[in-house]
C-alpha cells in the first residue's frame, strides 16, 4: 500500500471515529431513551449498554488503530441496532433536500465496513494482528 492510501485510511479512521464519539458521549448523560426502544420492541433493556461499546470503545480503537477490522465489525452492528431499532421507518425515505433520511447513519455503516476490508493501514498502533 502506498504512502496517500495509508494516510487516506488514517483520515478515515479519525473522520469516522471522532464523530461517532460525539454520540457517545452525549450517552453518558443517560441511556433510558434507548432502553425504551429496546423494551418497545420486546428486547431486554441490557443490551441499551451495548451502546458504550460502540459509540465510544470501538471509535477509539479506530481512531488509534488498535483491531480495527474487530472494531468495525462492533461499530458497524452498533449502527445496523440504530438503523433497525430507532429509523427503520426511514429506510426507504428522503429528506426534505433530497437526501437519503438516514444517510449519517449510511456513512457510518459503510465506513466501518470498509474499514473492516481495508484495515487500518500503516499508521496505526497495532499492525500486525490479523484484526488489524
Amino acid at each position: 500500500m502506498n504512502k496517500n492510501e495509508n494516510l487516506g485510511l488514517l483520515i478515515l479512521r479519525i473522520s469516522l471515529g471522532v464523530l461517532m464519539l460525539f454520540h457517545g458521549f452525549a450517552k453518558l448523560k443517560g441511556i433510558s431513551f434507548i432502553e425504551g426502544v429496546l423494551s418497545e420492541k420486546g428486547l431486554p433493556s441490557l443490551l441499551g449498554y451495548g451502546v458504550y461499546f460502540t459509540e465510544i470503545v470501538a471509535p477509539i480503537a479506530i481512531i488509534i488503530g488498535y483491531r480495527t477490522r474487530l472494531a468495525s465489525i462492533v461499530f458497524a452492528l452498533g449502527a445496523l441496532f440504530a438503523l433497525f431499532l430507532v429509523h427503520a421507518s426511514d429506510i426507504f425515505t428522503l429528506n426534505q433536500h433530497g437526501g437519503w433520511s438516514v444517510e449519517l447513519l449510511g456513512l457510518y455503516l459503510f465506513g466501518a465496513i470498509s474499514l473492516f476490508y481495508t484495515g487500518a493501514g500503516k499508521y496505526a498502533l497495532s499492525v500486525n494482528n490479523k484484526w488489524d
